[in-house]
């Protein structure tokens, strides 16, 4: 059986330490240390205030300053209730710019930061909606994406669910609270977006 001399086995044992080292690091995406989970219910650990810019495509307008389409007609029950003007069971998806301001940017391609999902109108009587979209940050404050969904009703105030993330909101948790901050007939609709975030990874 071999035997190992004093300074063999230190070498071995810093070796393995020195590999097990690399590969959690390798593991975090090569951050020393790794990540810290900050949780509060109290008070969020990050808040944001953002605005999203929807401009539906309706066979008038630009296709190129368009930023979503309907993917499904109204159904037939729609036509059916007595108000067929709340579309019920029609989904849009959209790619939308979002500001930080309420302006809308100059180029609707290039803002770096975008929403991108879909909502679909579940009200057979009222003007509801269900969201679930993903919001994508590629700047030089923030890279990564925030994942939202929930029911947008039809009221003034309303919360949806930041539900993870990735990148700088890598597992993120939340609550986004919408409010309609301007509209323009079926074809434009601005939302104030307030997300709260009281999971964060730092």
């Amino acid at each position: 059986m071999a035997t190992w001399s004093k300074p063999s086995l230190i070498a071995a044992v810093i070796f393995l330490l020195v590999s097990l080292l690399s590969s959690a690091s390798v593991a975090n995406g090569g951050r020393s240390g790794g990540r810290r989970l900050v949780r509060s219910y109290d008070e969020p650990c990050k808040e944001m205030r953002l605005y999203l810019h929807d401009i539906l495509y309706d066979y008038s307008n630009s296709t190129s300053n368009s930023t979503s389409a309907a993917a499904t007609k109204p159904t037939a029950l729609s036509a059916a209730v007595s108000n067929p003007g709340f579309f019920f069971g029609r989904m849009v998806v959209f790619n939308d710019p979002v500001t930080e301001g309420r302006a809308l940017p100059p180029s609707l391609e290039e803002t770096v930061v975008r929403a991108q999902g879909l909502y679909l109108y579940d009200g057979k009587v009222v003007f509801d909606a269900w969201f679930a979209f993903t919001v994508v940050f590629n700047s030089t404050a923030h890279q990564g994406t925030l994942n939202l969904m929930g029911a947008d009703p039809n009221t003034e105030m309303r919360d949806i669910s930041v539900v993870g993330g990735t990148g700088d909101f890598f597992m993120s948790r939340g609550v986004a609270t919408l409010r309609t901050d301007a509209f323009e007939g079926f074809t434009y609709f601005r939302l104030q977006m307030d997300i709260k975030l009281y999971e964060c990874y730092v």
